[in-house]
């Protein structure tokens, strides 16, 4: 089993946040399509101009992680559902390369737990970047009694 986070962007923000993240996790955007790449479904209205060009799907590759996201249609359309409670998780081998992601990524956003040790990580910190996505990012401990 692999868990993905799939995070869907309000006002047309998943191509820049994604070149972001990719630039930032030293990873590479593996495959991008718009809503005016998709197929016209018969007995639908055809697709709004202005939603052709935004990210129907993009995947992200950094490091072994993979992550996808799109521009949310039904936010665009007006109905999308209130709230986001998705949180990134990232864990990473060294307290220097937890430091770094933090303060990159953190940078323009808002910091809702600055990076510190804790009792299970060596750093681990919380925030919200600049598209208001919520960020965790951990450099663990051994666990007690974990192989």
């Amino acid at each position: 089993m692999k868990l993905m986070p799939y995070l869907m962007f309000a006002n047309s923000q998943c191509r820049e946040a994604f070149d972001f993240y990719a630039k930032v996790l030293n990873g590479k955007i593996l495959a991008t399509s718009t809503y005016g790449d998709m197929p016209v479904m018969e007995g639908q209205p055809p697709m709004p101009e202005a939603m052709k060009s935004q990210i129907a799907n993009i995947h992200l590759l950094a490091d072994g992680a993979e992550m996808m996201g799109a521009d949310n249609a039904m936010i665009m359309e007006g109905q999308a559902p209130e709230g986001d409670n998705t949180t990134v998780n990232i864990e990473v081998d060294s307290i220097g390369e937890a430091e770094r992601i933090f303060a990159e990524l953190s940078a323009g956003g808002k910091v809702v737990c600055p990076i510190t040790e804790t009792f299970w990580a060596h750093r681990w910190g919380m925030f919200t970047d600049r598209f208001g996505k919520p960020w965790m990012v951990n450099c663990m401990k051994p666990m007690p009694g974990a192989n």
